[in-house]
Order: structure tokens, then sequence, then C-alpha cells
């Protein structure tokens, strides 16, 4: 399964609104049978990447988006979450 755009809107940061839509993310995903959770984020959403990694996501690679991104050393990082079979 690919988490893509979460995103909680500024007034509402700080409250484990985000927190708690991944872990429901990763329970539906695992309920129906997924083996993984997969998702990206740039190089910049450091709190992101501390939330992720937080909720058992690895780092698993990294690109850039373009060439000007390759320039600027602007990265794209990409995540897993491995599911197991839950048990």
């Amino acid at each position: 399964l690919e988490l893509k755009r979460m995103s909680v809107s500024r007034e509402q940061r700080g409250r484990g609104l985000a927190r708690a839509l991944c872990r429901e993310v990763l329970g539906f995903a695992r309920a129906r049978g997924c083996g993984a959770v997969v998702l990206s984020t740039s190089v910049v959403q450091v709190a992101a990447q501390r939330l992720y990694e937080g909720l058992g996501f690895r780092r698993v690679g990294a690109s850039h988006p373009s060439l000007l991104g390759a320039l600027l050393n602007f990265q794209i990082f990409h995540y897993r979450c491995d599911l197991g079979d839950g048990t």
C-alpha cells in the first residue's frame, strides 16, 4: 500500500493527528493483508521523517526529482514499513 499526500493543517499540528492517521493507515493495510506500506517525503520535511521513523518506517532509498533537484541536492527519501503477518 502506498501512503500519498498525508497532511495536517498548520493550525492542527502538534496534537498527534498525523501520528494517529498514520497508525490508522498501518492498521488498515495490515487488516487487508498488505505486506508493507511505502511512502516518499522530501529532504526538507524533517518532522515527517521523524514521524515515519518513529512509527517503524525505514529509509530504503533516495532520489532526485529532476536535474535541477540533483544540482541543488534536493532529495526525495523513500520509506517502507514492513507489516509482517499481523501476529
